[in-house]
């Protein structure tokens, strides 16, 4: 092997000083970035501007507080998910709210319930079940889209089939019709 002409550089070898130096350098910048985050994003949109012969539409109920129309034992209810939009074509939008019991174990099912709020009350009231916990059901994708509750419903074809492993498996819509809430299967439904 030739000698190199160039005179070796010290700092073509790394030694520990200099991977500690790296590491310092490195915590040092990685301790200052989280000091300078960005806030958090916001988002509003423009109030449509109202006309005489619409209702005013006002904020969806919020399901924090409300008691469910189930019994948790000594452990709470907890609100897993909601979506809001005007379901009855009224001009004021409802809440649907995703509940089940917070057990320390397994999978306890959901009830899926609407709620609203009476005209001058700021107290939302469950006015429709969608699905009942007592069905033995979990909610797996939930929407609320052009007035319709959108679900995929996990369920279980008989009783003997264990909880961790439902084998049902459902596309489901409900709509406003009459004065009621209408369960449609949308088409492509499934079975796993």
């Amino acid at each position: 092997m030739q000698p190199s002409a160039v005179p070796e550089l010290a700092h073509t070898h790394a030694r520990p000083i200099h991977w500690v130096a790296t590491a310092t350098a490195l915590a040092g910048v990685v301790a200052l970035s989280s000091l300078f985050q960005p806030g958090s994003a916001t988002a509003a949109q423009t109030p449509a501007p109202q006309t005489k012969s619409a209702p005013a539409q006002g904020a969806p109920p919020d399901p924090a507080g409300v008691d469910f129309p189930f019994d948790c034992g000594p452990v709470e209810q907890v609100v897993e998910r909601q979506a809001s939009g005007d379901l009855d074509g009224d001009g004021r939008p409802e809440t649907v709210a995703v509940v089940h019991c917070d057990a320390p174990m397994g999978t306890p099912p959901d009830g899926v319930y609407v709620l609203t709020r009476a005209d001058g009350d700021d107290t939302a009231r469950v006015v429709a079940t969608l699905v009942d916990p007592r069905d033995r059901t979990n909610v797996e994708e939930f929407a609320v889209r052009a007035g319709d509750v959108r679900a995929t419903l996990l369920g279980y074809s008989s009783d003997d089939v264990p909880s961790c492993c439902p084998d049902v498996r459902e596309d489901v819509k409900w709509h406003w019709d009459d004065g009621a809430f209408v369960r449609s299967e949308p088409s492509g439904a499934r079975s796993v």
